[in-house]
């Protein structure tokens, strides 16, 4: 049987390494790795949103009393992580692009393994928050897939690649608190810790066992030496300024609204005692209306073009946040929310495939690792954006004001086309 011109032979020498890109040499591997990412990175995600539904009373039984006080914490304890990973992203790309995607992954499972197991046996609120920033330092395994995916897939593959572990991220944010306000009540809440624990290290295996790189230390130290440390070789330095924005403000449009969805949600006669299930209902919609679109946006982009999904779909997004203003039932603003998820959905692998092609080989991890972290950046600003407008705006100003911030970023993504087309 004839091998594909783009299969690399086996047994090829480091001479083959150095002339051939990461991907060529991983064309292989790259499928059944992605299947493996999207498992860890649904159980990653699963395990760190899974506390929500019981948070506070974790907190409570850390010691914390009064009802002020367990909201300010729980708010500190959920957004550490977020804050770590911000940080730590670009790191961890950087070590990627220096010594394979993945030990990146490794790294992450197993510590991250470790680190959900101690939070179960945290004694009082500050290791809790301690804990929970560390989970963020050493872990993201979903950033690192998507390093990884994006690094092996080939160019005509990536947006749905990435499409498809986009899928698998939100699947996990959206069934992790379900797990949540199920497993406490089994086995404790205590052990729902050791369970998502459990859960990754079983990721970590799988990662250990069956993913595959075809990695050459030699052969890019090599590259990376004859790419000058001051001066960068990125394609566009406003191409890659302006799609970091645009990440930074998808996640920000998206959670600004988080922090005050209950009390906006009271507004719409929702008796008290059904508020809680109905905001959840509500946040869900959004990570539901993102699965149901997010392989199939991606795949669009490789079609037509990642620019013109990605301004398409911020149009889309901005105009969608209007209604969400003047809806009177509640269900109103699920359906508008879930709307709003399917747009967003073909957002940020279309931004992770522009990022990917306008880095060079050798500074394609690190860049995707900006990207994490301001996608991250957004997720942490995000609710504090939305929550300053709604007490000095009103609530109806949050959305107009990130609608706003959406199409704004599409005028700009249009610009830096157009200048990138001309240059």
């Amino acid at each position: 049987m004839n091998q594909p011109a783009n299969v690399v032979p086996s047994g090829v020498g480091a001479g083959f390494a150095a002339t051939t890109s990461y991907a060529t040499r991983n064309i292989l591997y790259w499928r059944r790795n992605l299947f493996i990412c999207v498992f860890g990175s649904f159980t990653t995600l699963v395990s760190l949103s899974m506390l929500l539904p019981f948070l506070p009373l974790y907190v409570q039984q850390l010691g914390v009393t009064s009802q002020a006080a367990i909201v300010q914490w729980s708010g500190v304890a959920f957004g550490a992580t977020f804050l770590g990973t911000a940080v730590t992203a670009p790191l961890w790309g950087r070590l990627a692009d220096r010594y394979g995607r993945k030990p990146m992954l490794v790294r992450a499972a197993v510590g991250m393994a470790i680190v959900m197991s101690l939070i179960g046996m945290a004694h009082n609120v500050t290791e809790l928050v301690v804990l929970r920033l560390l989970a963020g330092l050493i872990g993201g395994y979903a950033s690192a897939s998507i390093v990884m995916i994006g690094t092996q897939a080939p160019r005509e593959r990536a947006g749905w690649a990435l499409g498809i572990l986009s899928t698998g991220s939100l699947a996990g944010s959206l069934a992790g608190p379900l797990v949540g306000g199920l497993l406490p009540s089994l086995i404790s809440i205590r052990s729902t810790f050791f369970a998502g624990g459990a859960m990754i290290a079983v990721a970590a295996l799988l990662t250990i066992l069956f993913v595959r790189e075809d990695f050459h230390p030699e052969a890019d130290a090599k590259a990376r030496a004859s790419t000058h440390p001051a001066s960068p070789k990125l394609a566009n330095r406003t191409v890659m300024v302006a799609l970091l924005l645009t990440a930074m403000m998808v996640l920000l449009a998206n959670m600004s609204i988080e922090p005050i969805i209950t009390v906006y949600i009271a507004h719409l006669n929702v008796p008290t005692d059904h508020l809680a299930r109905t905001a959840g209902i509500v946040m869900a919609c959004s990570a539901f209306g993102s699965m149901l679109t997010a392989a199939r946006l991606g795949a669009l982009a490789d079609r037509i073009g990642s620019w013109n999904v990605i301004i398409g779909c911020l149009v889309l997004t901005g105009l969608i946040l209007v209604p969400q203003a003047f809806v009177t039932q509640w269900w109103q603003l699920a359906l508008l929310r879930g709307l709003m998820g399917m747009t967003l959905a073909g957002l940020l692998p279309s931004i992770a495939k522009l990022v990917r092609h306008a880095s060079s080989e050798q500074q394609s991890g690190t860049m995707l690792g900006y990207l994490q972290s301001a996608q991250f950046a957004g997720q942490v600003i995000g609710p504090v954006i939305g929550g300053l407008i709604g007490v000095h705006l009103g609530l109806h100003a949050v959305f107009f004001v990130t609608g706003s911030l959406l199409v704004a970023c599409a005028v700009l993504g249009q610009v830096v086309r157009n200048q990138s087309m001309h240059a």
